[in-house]
């Protein structure tokens, strides 16, 4: 990651678990893309389960659109997923 982006703040908002060996996490990052300079702020979700004190399975989920757009130096994305409209440019 340190290669694509400086990270610039990021930190748990909330973190959740109500069985000792399950975390779930949830806060923002803000990174800064290294070639392009832009900046974004991304939500981000960590699910863990730990055993003796161990990380054994993490998932990670993040806004992959934004941290797409950091890279994206100009121009418009035309995007269609809704099966009942028609498609829309970002």
């Amino acid at each position: 990651m340190a290669r694509h982006w400086q990270i610039e703040e990021s930190g748990p908002g909330d973190v959740f678990g109500d069985d000792p060996g399950k975390v779930a996490v949830f806060g923002r990052t803000k990174y800064r893309s290294t070639v392009l300079g832009k900046t974004i702020i991304s939500p981000f979700a960590v699910y863990a389960k730990v055993a003796d004190g161990k990380i054994i399975y993490a998932q990670f989920m993040e806004d992959s659109f934004a941290t797409a757009r950091s890279f994206r130096p100009g121009g418009t994305w035309r995007i269609n997923s809704d099966p009942d409209g028609r498609a829309i440019e970002v």
